[in-house]
Parts: structure tokens; sequence; C-alpha cells
């Protein structure tokens, strides 16, 4: 019997009637009814502690009910929750002012233009991910007048019709859905002489995660990032970094795309930028933003005070409790720590991989087991596919709260080694050959 038995007995059983009659069943369910969270730790209504090692799918970046950000939020609160873009507003001004600062401000090799030399310069503000990546791959089409869009095999872009265009894993793309925006095509992650093969006059854009998130916590090869800049200078395509799951720190950079100096045409921002309130934004080079006009997108909520005093924040306490290097350093103690336990279970971790606090075990075995006893050991674990554990903790995590993770998945592990349950050895599955491209309705070989 797994050592989880019981635990996945109450997951296929209803928990919560209000939850699980009223809401559409979209969402694999856990029994486990979260009520209040600090930093790293989340409690139950029973007041089990947990540490979070998913991070709310990576939002809660500087941590949970962080105190600068509640603060910024109830002080907000009281003077204006709702003001439409059509109106300016104070506390969108000063965040605009903090951020715009810390945006990718790299120059590209050979330029002199003003605008393309100060990289990233206007900003567009939203609500989530998916609004972030529609609206990037919308100003790319108008930015160069033209309507294919290279993305990547492993690719996640959000579950919004344009955004899931962009997205490769076929358990979203579903055959109900189709059919999908015209014009996107995939090329194999990581392989610059393939993607070039797709590049033509008619590639509007080129979308890639700087290290891919939802399929696993994927790193391209160093030369991929620069070598996709040149491809799109070449071309005039627009080059577009999905920053969502990678950015605001979690590498140990402030964006991703750093750590390969390199600075695209487009930038998409999202989950924990403004503390877990619902928030984000694209950045665009000035040449991108002239092509835009009064009415080209805009949102309701987009910017709104509420959000923008939460954001404003979150960055000074990021930047001023020095996260990014928390970041990069406690995430290298951890990552040492994971290999270390694949030494101590060679038969269940095949790989340790990732960058600052953006991390995955890659198992020989289906992380279900791991995942629900997780949860009984005060664990909040998150997984990629059927044998992948992903780990997006906040970033105000310590070495005592790495060293309690690591000790407890490693009696975990134990518990399925001793249980004698077959731990086999989970082959890697990709969903099509890397030699395939997706294009709307077919699939071609390059």
């Amino acid at each position: 019997m797994s050592v989880a038995s019981d635990f996945e007995t109450q997951v296929r059983e209803p928990f919560d009637r209000v939850e699980d009659e009223i809401l559409i069943p979209l969402y694999q369910k856990f029994p486990v009814r979260i009520v209040r969270g600090s930093g790293t730790l989340l409690y139950d209504d029973s007041g089990k502690e947990y540490i979070d090692l998913s991070g709310g799918y990576g939002v809660a970046i500087v941590g949970h009910a962080n105190p600068e950000v509640s603060r910024a939020i109830s002080e907000q609160s009281r003077k204006l929750i709702t003001c439409h873009g059509s109106l300016y507003n104070d506390a969108r001004r000063e965040y605009l002012e903090a951020i715009s600062t810390h945006l990718p401000k790299i120059g590209r090799e050979g330029t002199t233009n003003d605008s393309e030399t100060t990289g990233l310069s206007k900003i567009y503000l939203c609500n989530s991910g998916a609004e972030a990546n529609e609206a990037a791959i919308k100003f790319a089409r108008k930015s160069t007048g033209r309507k294919k869009t290279i993305a990547f095999t492993g690719s996640y872009h959000g579950k919004t019709m344009g955004a899931l265009s962009a997205t490769w894993s076929q358990k979203y793309r579903k055959k109900e859905f189709e059919p999908f925006v015209e014009g996107f095509e995939f090329a194999p992650f990581g392989d610059l002489e393939k993607t070039r093969r797709l590049v033509d006059s008619e590639t509007a854009a080129i979308i890639v995660e700087p290290i891919q998130g939802e399929s696993g916590i994927h790193i391209p090869p160093d030369d991929f990032l620069p070598g996709l800049r040149k491809l799109a200078d070449q071309n005039g395509s627009a080059l577009i970094f999905d920053e969502v799951q990678s950015g605001f720190g979690r590498t140990g950079k402030l964006w991703a795309c750093e750590n390969w100096d390199c600075c695209p045409d487009i930038l998409t921002a999202a989950k924990g930028i403004a503390g877990g309130v619902p928030f984000g934004f694209v950045a665009v080079t000035r040449k991108v933003s002239e092509s835009l006009k009064v009415g080209d997108h805009t949102s309701t909520f987009g910017g709104n005070p509420l959000a923008c005093a939460a954001a404003k924040a979150a960055l000074d306490f990021l930047l001023r409790d020095k996260l990014l290097e928390k970041a990069k350093q406690n995430g290298l103690y951890f990552k040492e720590k994971l290999q270390q336990l694949q030494k101590r279970h060679p038969s269940i971790i095949r790989e340790i991989r990732g960058m600052g606090l953006m991390l995955a075990a890659e198992l020989k075995i289906p992380v279900k087991d791991v995942i629900i006893s997780g949860y009984k050991e005060g664990l909040i674990l998150l997984y990629s596919g059927i044998n992948v554990l992903r780990f997006l903790p906040p970033l105000v995590i310590t070495r005592d709260q790495i060293d309690l993770v690591i000790e407890r998945l490693d009696w975990i592990m134990s518990s399925i080694d001793g249980a004698g349950q077959p731990t086999g050895d989970v082959e890697r599955k990709e969903e099509e050959e890397a030699t395939s491209v997706i294009t709307t309705g077919t699939t071609k070989k390059i």
C-alpha cells in the first residue's frame, strides 16, 4: 500500500461541499483548507503548518502576507481602489517611476539609434500573465505588420486563445478548443538552427520563456537567447521574452534574460510582481510603442491603484531586502542539497536542474505519491507533468527551512523505497519528436 494511500483516498472524496458543488471542476484539488500564511509558511484550518514550495505557483515571491505589501494595500484601499486608465493616478505614477528604472536596458551590438540602445522604456499594465502575453502578441503584429509567430516545444504562455496558440503542451491544446489562432509554429527549444529555418519575412515575433517553467524547468544553451536576439534583428522580427514565471528575482537576477545579457523588444511579467495581488505588465521598446494608437489595447482594471500600490511595495521590499542575492545564494544551497538527496536516492531521482530558486527534480517514478506524502509531512509541492517536482518557493525561504524540506523529502523517498513500491524508470516522454513543428491544424517536419 502507498505511504500516502489514506491521504490519496481523501483526494478522491468531496472535501469542501461548497467549493466542490459550486465551482466548475477545473483544478486538481487537494484536501487541505489554507486559511493563513506568513513568509514561506502556510497554515490550514486545523493549525497545521506547511512549508510552501509552490509559492502559489510562483506568485508569493516576497512571501505570503508580506507586511509591507499588506500595509500598502490597506492604506491604498482607504483612499482609492479603482481608477480607469483614462484618468491619471498617483499610485500608478509612483509604480511606473519605480519599475521603469529596473527594466532591461542592454543595447544591441552595432546600433546607434537611441530607442534601440536604451532597451525597454514603455509599459502597458494589465492583470495576469496570459493577458500580458495576449497583448505582447498583438503588439508584435502591429509593430511589424506581420502575422506569423515562432514559439517552442515545451512552451507555456497561458490558456486564453492567443496565449494557448503559442503553448506547446497537447494537454492544453485540446481538439475541442480548435481552431486556434492562425500563424503559430513551433521549433525545438534551445535549437537555433531549426529556429532559423522557420523565421522568414512573414515572422512578426519569436516568443520564448528564458527558462521554461511549466514543462519542468529547462535552461537553454548559453548561446540560445543571444542567438534569438541576433536572428530577430536580422529578420526585423520582435523578440518576446515571457518572464511571467522566471522574472522578478526568481533566478537571482531581476529578469532571467539578464543572466545572458540579452534584451527583448517585448517583455511580459505577472505572477509575483504585486506580492500576490493580480497584476501584470508588458514592457516594450520605444519603437514598438510608436506603432500603437489610442484604443488598440486597453484593460478596465489594468494599473488600478490598489494593484499598483501593492506592486510598488513588493518591488521596494525585493530590492531593499536583497532578495536577488538571497535567491542566488539560497538557490545554490537548495540545489546542492537536492543533488545530495539524488545521491541518496538514485533509484528515484534522475536529475536536478534549475537556476536560483527556480528548481526541478526529475524523478524516475510518477510524482503522485511524493506530492501526496508531502502534504502529510507539511510540504506543499508542485509538479510538472507526470514525473517532475518543481520548486518555486518564496524568495524569503531560509536555509533552516531548506534543510527541513530536504529532511522530509528524504524520509518520504526512503518510505517509498522501504514500502517496496516499484520505482521503475519513468522515461522522458516528448509529446512530439523534437524534429517536428506544429503549425495551427497541422504538423510538419523541419
